[in-house]
């Protein structure tokens, strides 16, 4: 049997920005995995079996007079467009089609089925493909692994940055701007996969980022799953309607990613935290004129408890529930923020930074190296 596992992964800041091309964002990987497994079928027919999702439910809405089933927050979609892409990355290397049973098993879920927003839809992609292509012993890399992932998972869901998709991959703390999506579209009608995965994309940048000593990391989850794809669908609207108000917060992100960056490589946690709160009050402004509840009043207060303890605090993800997260001094008494969350009915995720390599240094990854010259 063949076994590979994929972290779930957090966003530091950056958020609903990093969906347009070439804006950045901060994300962290963290220890809870989808773990895939695959072994050959002992007969003609093949299973994918999850302990967790044999009772998943499909969301639907009217359009118009028709039921649309919204398959982006369904797992077993994802698992099936890596399936179909990865085997026919695998065709390309001339590699004879098998039939195998799919074993998924996540940690990114609680065992009663709560979803805390820690990005099982990218893990489980990444997980599977990990898991084929050793399956068809493909020769790949981390960026080939975070292509074919990122095409699979895209074909899913449709919009959102794949940020998610870079976490799991490469792991840690990443510094990632977003690709061109509607390239990556267009290129897949009329490119074979292996050329696409071989061409730089246009704005992908990944950078691997090492956290200062003192920064430790509080995640907090309020008690409510909230859907990053509708929400983002939300704030699309808002883009349309609000077109300078929304460039304005792109650039503005994009300057505050930019100098919390410089706080990683200046190993500076005064300048990252102040950037976090900074984070706060543009995703605040931009749920407030967009009429988009990202800072719920459990993420409030949350926050808010936290920074009465010299913490920095905001949303991770889409906001309009799920987590928050903290970045505070780990030599201060930050047990106080996790008592006090806990008086307020706020769940600690006791969770670490997970890293791919044993080794944490400050890396340029290949596609950073190769698409240098870009920027």
């Amino acid at each position: 049997m063949i076994t590979e596992k994929a972290p779930g992964k957090l966003y530091i800041a950056g958020e609903y920005a990093v969906v347009e091309n070439g804006y950045p964002a901060i994300l962290v990987a963290l220890d809870q995995f989808v773990t895939c497994s695959i072994e050959e079928s002992a007969n003609e027919v093949g299973q994918i079996i999850s302990r967790q999702y044999h009772s998943n439910t499909l969301q639907w809405r009217r359009r118009g007079e028709q039921m649309v089933v919204d398959k982006r927050d369904n797992p077993f979609s994802y698992i099936l467009s890596a399936i179909r892409v990865t085997e026919e990355y695998a065709r390309s290397f001339a590699r004879e089609l098998r039939i195998y049973d799919l074993h998924i098993d996540s940690q990114l879920d609680s065992e009663s089925g709560k979803k805390y927003g820690l990005g099982s839809s990218a893990a489980v992609t990444v997980a599977t493909v990990k898991a084929l292509c050793r399956f068809y012993n493909l020769p790949v890399t981390k960026d080939e692994i975070f292509k074919l992932a990122a095409i699979a998972h895209f074909e899913v869901q449709g919009n959102g940055s794949l940020g998610d998709v870079a976490a799991s991959v490469y792991g840690g703390w990443i510094a990632y701007h977003s690709f061109d999506r509607q390239w990556l579209a267009q290129q897949r009608q009329y490119l074979d996969l292996r050329t696409l995965v071989e061409l730089p994309w246009p704005d992908l940048k990944i950078e691997s980022l090492q956290a200062p000593e003192n920064l430790q990391l509080l995640i907090g989850w309020t008690g409510k799953p909230a859907s990053t794809s509708q929400l983002v669908d939300k704030i699309s609207l808002f883009k349309a309607k609000q077109q300078a108000e929304y460039h304005h917060f792109l650039e503005e992100s994009k300057h505050c990613i930019s100098r919390m960056v410089d706080g990683f490589h200046d190993a500076d946690l005064a300048k990252i935290q102040a950037e976090i709160r900074y984070n706060r009050k543009l995703l605040t402004e931009l749920g407030r004129k967009s009429g988009v509840h990202i800072e719920t009043e459990a993420l409030h207060q949350l926050c808010q408890i936290a920074e009465a303890f010299n913490g920095a605090a905001k949303t991770s993800g889409a906001g309009g529930g799920d987590c928050g997260i903290v970045a505070i001094d780990r030599h201060s008494d930050f047990k106080q923020v996790l008592k006090s969350w806990t008086a307020n009915k706020i769940e600690q995720l006791p969770l670490s930074v997970h890293f791919i390599d044993s080794v944490k240094t400050r890396v340029k990854t290949k596609v950073q190296r190769h698409l240098a010259n870009h920027f």
